[in-house]
């Protein structure tokens, strides 16, 4: 069992980090200060990524992307993770699904997407349907040829940008003894289309700039080419994007917590209280050591869980107790940070403040904590018949 990276994964790993440091670092400050991405910014970003080659690299080389395995994927992701998430969107990671494209999807989003010439976003979540997606009212209902959707979607990040959005909405409803089990498609909507708007979200506390937006569909009409994947065949092609996006939220959790325990770290040893370094009192130094055990921790079982992905393994239960694990120790990891700096760590002339308040939406998104848990349970009392 080798836990050791490869040549190439530690020059990916050494690449990505210098990029945001470089390419990220320098505007973070303002975009937290405003809240906007300028877009001169946004297009350098962008450009430089695809000048450097990791412009889809999550995709394979059959399309153009780079073709990196899960593994080298979630060590871009965690070096990803130390910058800001409202800039590094940039960098480019089209939505994986994106692969279910045929015909000519392939030639108007998939190679697009890709070529960073076009960007997508993907809409799931509902006001009435969030951790319950089966629950969803947005739905299209066959009318001819085509299919009319009609109702909101909301929290989409990345839509403000999107030249398309990946849409998920019920198309019908089965009886199982369960209750009614909804139905869902699979969407592709070009901005622009009559009867699809996109407009401003709420104002969240966590990663400002990063925005998330409204769609609302007024009798929007789509011909049956506009749908991705499988008629009703929507719960498949959502599940293999949970599947990625998870293990990308705990492996940018992981990054983001070792940026946060570095300057932690490097405080310590510099900041002097009662005649030596304040990492010499228990106190503290027992902080640190407790920190970067917690993200070694996550950092092997997101590792561990994207490793089962490239071998062909089951890996669901492993993608949860990454991304449950990963974001909760995110929040203890920037709680103690600020702990270490005192009253320093509250103040915005140090990014601890906002990586605090960006870690609290890692438990919620892409699958609270408490859906991780239900998953993990799932898998354990499953074989029992429990």
């Amino acid at each position: 069992m080798n836990f050791g990276l490869t040549d190439e994964q530690e020059m990916i790993v050494s690449t990505v980090r210098a990029f945001v440091e470089k390419e990220i670092y320098p505007h973070e400050d303002a975009v937290e200060r405003t809240g906007e991405v300028p877009e001169a910014v946004a297009q350098a970003i962008t450009q430089k990524t695809i000048d450097l080659g990791f412009y889809a690299c999550n995709f394979p080389e059959s399309v153009g992307g780079a073709g990196l395995s899960h593994v080298d994927f979630a060590l871009v992701e965690r070096e990803l993770g130390r910058g800001s998430m409202a800039l590094t969107h940039f960098f480019g990671r089209p939505q994986n699904i994106l692969m279910a494209c045929r015909d000519e999807q392939i030639e108007r989003y998939l190679l697009p997407a890709v070529r960073g010439e076009r960007m997508d976003a993907l809409a799931m979540t509902e006001p009435d349907a969030g951790s319950d997606i089966r629950g969803m009212k947005c739905a299209a209902v066959r009318d001819g040829d085509d299919w009319v959707i009609n109702g909101t979607k909301h929290f989409i990040s990345g839509a403000e940008h999107a030249d398309f959005v990946i849409v998920f909405v019920a198309t019908g409803e089965d009886q199982t003894p369960r209750g009614p089990k909804k139905r869902i498609t699979t969407f592709l909507v070009d901005r622009g289309t009559p009867g699809f708007t996109i407009r401003e979200g709420y104002q969240s506390v966590s990663h400002r700039g990063y925005k998330n937006m409204v769609l609302d569909f007024d009798s929007c009409r789509l011909p049956q080419e506009q749908v991705l994947g499988e008629v009703d065949g929507g719960f498949a092609v959502m599940n293999e994007w949970l599947y990625a996006t998870r293990l990308t939220v705990a492996a940018m959790a992981v990054g983001r917590a070792r940026r946060a325990f570095d300057l932690a770290l490097n405080y310590a040893a510099e900041r002097k209280q009662f005649g030596q370094p304040i990492g010499k009192f228990q106190g503290v130094s027992f902080q640190l050591a407790d920190m970067i055990t917690e993200i070694d921790a996550a950092d092997l079982l997101t590792l561990n869980a994207a490793w089962r992905l490239d071998a062909g393994l089951p890996a669901n239960r492993e993608i949860a107790s990454a991304k449950v694990f990963a974001t909760e120790m995110l929040a203890r990891v920037t709680d103690a940070a600020i702990q270490i700096f005192g009253g320093m760590g509250l103040m915005n002339d140090l990014p601890l403040e906002r990586f605090w308040r960006d870690a609290r939406v890692e438990r919620i998104w892409d699958g609270t904590s408490e859906i991780q848990r239900h998953i993990i349970s799932r898998d354990l009392l499953r074989p029992l018949g429990a």
